[in-house]
């Protein structure tokens, strides 16, 4: 007899996901969520001009020439256009370039990062208006979030990017929306995605660029997969289920509810439970570094105030951020020092703020920094409510014998506390200005804010081309 889970993964997720993305209108959409999703849309091109100034955008676009990319679509912080996929794989790159995007807590998907280069790249290939854009992101990020958070975490506990390989399907979803098919043709898509769905947490070994890479993949590869179903190219009728399916190969074990999926799809809005960052690293540090500085305010402390650290996590996020303790208390890169809780935690108690300044190789070497690194480890703390949250704090043992404890069950970001308005203005003003002007950044961030008025994306696309101040 099979496990009860196989059976339930038997159940056609594809033909539901289709069905009910088929259906969705803009009337369906309530607005506060039409005013969150400008948010993190604005938040999302900000990052992208601030990774323009970084050395990873330059190589990675180069790289284009290396192969030719012709074509009349748009990267974010250039004004030569090319290949409509190369323009999605690079817009993706360039918002999730600085691991400074929103997260979808309970799915651990950066969903925005794959959703809206793909949309964004057939709206401007078809001249769309901007709630035709917006619709087709939202529709790739409600569908990510379910999907991931159907695993319940498992994805990168058995070494996958849960961005990497949730985000095709979403976009996938959108495209082939976008580009006319009908269900059937839907349910191709899905199909060939499942084939294009990859995302290796190997980064995590060396610091290396990959994960980098991964929502852009995602976004070219849904165009592809949209592109072959909507004409008719064959994919597995079932995407999910079944023994070769996403979950069996991805997240094994897990039950996965089409029943769930179709009771919640567009209906429980996940984008309301998604996370804009405060800070440029790894969400799972969020929580303890916040934790940090409360206590570094409330008693002044300074690092020879500290005897040693502990730091306050749900174990199952210490393989991201704090395992093997030895490596992640002396990163070897900027990369590897945003997936380091104990760079994270140290640099707030010594520097009281972390930004993207604190990611340079000049503050990764700061040997107070380090020195205080030594004296963190990490301890499970069954108070976490990861992963629908990601939760943390930090307990500090002073040098005159004192215990200071400080642990936030909700993060900073996260439903509850969300990032206001005039937070994400001030992050977005804040990375857009390392590349471009201020009166360039204005004119940005009003336009992005009226999206939902515009009759074609023209104008959005003409500021997003907008040159950056450092060659790529």
């Amino acid at each position: 007899m099979q496990p009860s889970h196989v059976q339930q993964q038997l159940a056609p997720l594809s033909r539901v996901i289709a069905e009910r993305a088929l259906a969705l209108t803009v009337d369906d959409v309530p607005e506060d969520i039409w005013c969150y999703l400008k948010l993190c849309l604005a938040d999302a091109v900000g990052i992208a001009f601030a990774s323009r100034n970084y050395d990873f955008a330059t190589t990675s676009l180069r790289s284009l020439d290396r192969l030719g990319s012709e074509g009349g679509a748009s990267i974010i912080g250039q004004e030569q256009r090319v290949a409509l996929r190369d323009a999605a794989l690079m817009n993706g790159l360039l918002i999730h370039g600085l691991d400074y995007d929103d997260t979808h807590l309970a799915s651990v998907v950066h969903c925005s990062a794959s959703a809206f280069p793909a949309a964004l790249a057939l709206a401007e290939h078809q001249q769309l208006d901007g709630r035709s854009l917006l619709l087709a992101t939202l529709i790739a990020i409600e569908i990510d979030a379910l999907l991931g958070t159907q695993a319940g975490g498992v994805f990168q506990q058995v070494g996958f990017h849960p961005t990497g390989v949730v985000g095709v399907f979403g976009a996938t979803v959108a495209a082939a929306r976008l580009l006319g098919g009908d269900e059937q043709a839907l349910v191709r898509s899905q199909g060939v995605a499942l084939s294009l769905s990859s995302g290796s947490m190997a980064f995590l070994d060396d610091g290396s660029w990959t994960k980098r890479l991964h929502p852009g993949w995602a976004a070219s590869s849904a165009l592809q997969a949209a592109s072959l179903g909507v004409s008719g190219f064959e994919g597995p009728g079932e995407a999910y289920g079944g023994r070769f399916g996403f979950y069996s190969l991805y997240a094994p074990g897990t039950a996965v509810e089409t029943e769930t999926i179709s009771a919640q799809l567009f209906m429980d809005w996940a984008l309301r439970t998604v996370a804009i960052k405060p800070y440029p690293i790894c969400h799972f540090n969020h929580a303890p570094v916040d934790a940090a500085l409360h206590l570094r305010r409330q008693h002044g402390l300074v690092p020879n105030d500290i005897e040693s650290i502990t730091v306050l996590l749900d174990e199952r996020q210490f393989g991201v951020v704090a395992d093997p303790i030895e490596r992640k208390r002396l990163p070897q890169s900027e990369y590897d020092a945003k997936f380091s809780v104990p760079y994270a935690v140290a640099t707030a108690l010594v520097k009281g703020q972390f930004g993207l300044a604190e990611l340079e190789d000049a503050a990764r070497l700061n040997s107070d920094v380090l020195a205080l690194a030594q004296r963190i480890h990490c301890e499970h703390d069954g108070r976490s409510r990861y992963p629908d949250v990601f939760s943390g704090g930090v307990r500090i043992t002073t040098t005159d014998g004192r215990v200071l404890e400080h642990f936030d069950e909700i993060n900073r970001g996260a439903a509850g506390q969300l990032l206001s308005a005039e937070s994400v203005y001030e992050k977005f003003m804040a990375n857009c200005t390392l590349t471009i002007s201020s009166e360039q950044a204005e004119a940005l961030w009003q336009l992005l804010q009226r999206m939902d008025e515009l009759e074609d994306v023209t104008e959005l696309m003409a500021l997003l081309r907008t040159e950056t101040n450092r060659a790529s």
